[in-house]
């Protein structure tokens, strides 16, 4: 029987060992860590995921979405809160579409009891990886409680072990010409979870993200099934007026959200108090390659690593297996020519899913508190609503389908750089009436097509 190693029992190296035990192989995975499934697992953990059309596609195609879609909020639009003044309400799209928001425990739990419900499959806890010989295949452990050495030799070997994966770091960062860069962002982030009301309601609308932008810095917060919300705080660790190195107290941070989040804090005076249930983490960029050497490959944040902010670092690497799983139909299974194309294929669409994160930060703790950018938003949607064939907002693009992350990076620049140009020729401000809007965008998709 074929075998393949897996390290790493996170999202991917799950969703993977499902795949794999489907085509046929023997999957034994390895992961650091003890059994999550055997820890009280809280809403709040860790950074509520947005699951979308390219995570939903690669669930779907092993026959898993609908039981993940039990544990998943539909969410059809941000709610914004400004400090002074009314929400505003911003669908992500049309036609009710929608990112469903998931716990990263509920769904890595639940990922790792569907792979084990193949025979073929079969988890390890406790092992840490402590080095790869990649032309062999063969994995050397550590077991984290005993001290025990193991090793394993299979006919492919997967680093699913996540941004600071120890497969790369024991094996492939030793490679001739192998290049690697690790970049921290200035800003951190901190949890918070938000109860629900003593009768279990939700203190806020349920089917949809909150934001909290104030322009160098932001709190969100996403639903989940027991009325509270995962709420999460990301912000400079220095050199602003506001960052979190000043909170160094409960009374400054119960000033700093009573000046900063008002309507955030009359929901939860006691924020003060759950300030430190959660730590204070930071957020890097890891890019690399090759992702391929002899019968290692890497996926997921082993190859990729972004920062969250367009919900699309799980999704990226669910889609990592859709694209080797076409892969290995495509070539047969033969290894050597799957790893070939799987890197030239991701690696730019890893690199554009960093650079769309990165970009969409600014868009949410700045630009959708500003008219400028509202204005320009609410024509694209327009662009959207009367062309539905032909045009994708960028948004549209990586959330909504599986149009490659290069591709929806430069188009939709393209496309914005377009509607900037519309609104200065024809001089559309925020009172302009729909009607005129329309005839422009008539008028241009006559003498364009925007998208083919």
């Amino acid at each position: 029987m074929k075998q393949a190693t897996i390290i790493g029992a996170g999202l991917v190296g799950s969703l993977w060992a499902v795949y794999l035990a489907k085509e046929g192989y023997k999957v034994n995975v390895y992961e650091r860590r003890p059994d999550m499934r055997k820890a009280n697992i809280s809403a709040g953990k860790s950074i509520n995921l947005a699951t979308s059309y390219r995570g939903w596609k690669a669930l779907d195609a092993v026959g898993i979405g609908d039981e993940i879609r039990k544990i998943a909020i539909p969410m059809y639009g941000r709610t914004m809160h400004p400090l002074k003044g009314d929400t505003n309400y911003q669908p992500y799209g049309i036609n009710d579409q929608a990112i469903y928001s998931v716990s990263r425990g509920e769904i890595n739990a639940k990922l790792m009891d569907l792979s084990e419900q193949n025979p073929h499959v079969k988890i390890f806890f406790n092992e840490e990886c402590v080095n790869v010989d990649l032309e062999k295949g063969t994995s050397y452990f550590k077991n984290t409680q005993t001290g025990a050495l193991s090793e394993v030799t299979a006919d492919v070997v997967f680093a699913t072990d996540g941004a600071f994966s120890a497969a790369r770091y024991n094996a492939m960062q030793k490679l001739d010409r192998f290049s690697y860069s690790q970049n921290y962002i200035e800003d951190g982030y901190r949890e918070i979870l938000l109860p629900a009301n003593a009768d279990g309601s939700y203190k806020l609308e349920k089917n949809t993200l909150h934001i909290w932008p104030r322009g160098r810095f932001m709190l969100i917060a996403l639903p989940n099934f027991d009325g509270s919300f995962t709420c999460t705080l990301f912000m400079p660790f220095d050199g602003h007026e506001h960052c979190f190195n000043k909170l160094t107290s409960r009374d400054k941070v119960e000033n700093f959200f009573k000046e900063v989040f008002p309507d955030f804090f009359a929901m939860m005076p006691n924020v003060a108090d759950a300030w430190e249930d959660h730590p204070l983490s930071s957020l890097a960029i890891i890019r690399c390659y090759p992702w391929y050497h002899g019968k290692v490959m890497l996926m997921g944040d082993a190859a990729h690593a972004t920062v969250p902010f367009f919900g699309q670092g799980m999704n990226c690497g669910f889609e990592d297996c859709t694209v080797m799983w076409e892969l290995m139909k495509k070539y047969n299974e033969d290894w050597k020519k799957i790893g070939e194309e799987y890197q030239v294929l991701r690696k730019p669409n890893g690199d554009a899913v960093q650079d769309l994160s990165v970009n969409n930060y600014l868009v949410m703790r700045n630009k959708v508190a500003d008219p400028e950018f509202l204005l320009l938003q609410k024509i694209e949607r327009r662009f959207s609503e009367l062309y539905p064939d032909s045009y994708f907002p960028l948004y549209t693009m990586v959330s909504f389908t599986d149009i490659e992350y290069k591709t929806a990076l430069e188009k939709g620049n393209s496309q914005e750089n377009t509607i900037r140009e519309l609104i200065k020729k024809h001089s559309i401000n925020s009172d302009t009436e729909m009607h005129k809007i329309d005839e422009i965008i008539h008028q241009h998709m006559k003498q364009n097509v925007l998208i083919s």
